[in-house]
């Protein structure tokens, strides 16, 4: 088949193929354009930013599990300004879409944030990340409970100029109860998901492997979790999906398309071969054209909840 049609419009923003990088696993783009064409990825998403440097936590802060990783970075960034004046002019150079991941510590904190990114005219999508702690209510993630995440989900979109993705927390009980509690409050679109709460005991120390004590499990391991909740909140909402979480190969990517994706996020798996994302796309249109496919919407949630 010739007419292979990979592209995606998401909130619509038109984008070459589904492929982007979870953020924190990519730097903002720069520490991979060695390995990888950024040109060739549908969306480049960027590490956290704040709207002032965070130092992250100390010391260990990554361990290596069974089926993936534990990592307790902290959100360690350098800030808006320097986010701005240097990653974000450094994406300029290439044709890909650029999704910046905003973090914060309280709703101020968010919003100061996207109001610095709404003149920035190379950001196409803003995705925020609720799983940062809420200072105001005792260090309760944002993406925990369903009134923060709407008030937080409101208020940023009475600022953003930019559309708006809520990347959901899996340390719930009813991931859709979060899904309904984002768009309600104006989201729209969804990333799903961020790491699951693990821990790992270095048995020659006597200790912690992490020096946090727990950290965000990530990887194969996570990803019929991931699989599974991307396919609930497909069916009980209509904003489109961003589905990540342990894919490290094409049919990997395949399956979270065919459970509702519009796209997906690869991210563990840049750590052991940084330049998968790459083979990745390369994996999926071989894939269409062996299966006679000429568009994803063909198969994008073939497999409904």
């Amino acid at each position: 088949m010739s007419n292979i049609d990979m592209s995606v419009d998401f909130c619509g923003v038109k984008m070459k193929n589904p492929v982007t990088v979870a953020s924190g696993t990519f730097g903002s783009g720069m520490e991979y354009s060695n390995f990888v064409d950024l040109s060739v990825l549908g969306a480049v998403t960027t590490k956290g930013v704040a709207i002032t440097p965070w130092e992250g936590n100390p010391t260990p802060r990554v361990a290596e599990v069974y089926g993936g990783m534990l990592n307790a970075i902290g959100l360690q960034n350098p800030g808006i300004d320097t986010f701005i004046s240097r990653d974000l002019t450094f994406l300029q150079r290439y044709d890909t879409c650029v999704i910046v991941n905003v973090c914060g510590h309280s709703e101020e904190e968010y919003v100061s944030c996207v109001e610095r990114l709404a003149d920035c005219d190379n950001v196409d999508l803003l995705e925020i990340n609720v799983s940062c702690p809420n200072v105001k209510e005792g260090g309760i993630a944002f993406g925990t409970d369903p009134k923060c995440l709407n008030n937080i989900t409101r208020m940023i979109k009475a600022k953003a100029k930019q559309p708006v993705i809520m990347k959901l927390s899996p340390n719930v009980t009813d991931i859709t109860e979060m899904a309904r509690a984002a768009v309600d409050g104006g989201a729209d679109a969804l990333s799903l998901i961020n790491t699951l709460t693990g821990m790992k005991i270095d048995i020659y120390r006597r200790t912690y492997a992490l020096a946090n004590r727990t950290g965000g499990l990530s990887g194969p391991a996570v990803k019929p979790v991931a699989l599974r909740m991307v396919n609930q909140v497909a069916s009980a909402v209509s904003v489109p999906i961003i589905g990540m979480g342990g894919i490290s190969t094409a049919e990997d990517a395949i399956e979270f398309i065919m459970a509702g994706a519009t796209m997906v996020s690869v991210g563990t798996a840049n750590f052991h071969n940084p330049t998968v994302t790459a083979e990745i796309v390369d994996g999926i249109e071989k894939f269409m054209r062996s299966q006679n496919i000429s568009s994803l919407d063909e198969i994008r949630g073939c497999v409904r909840w």
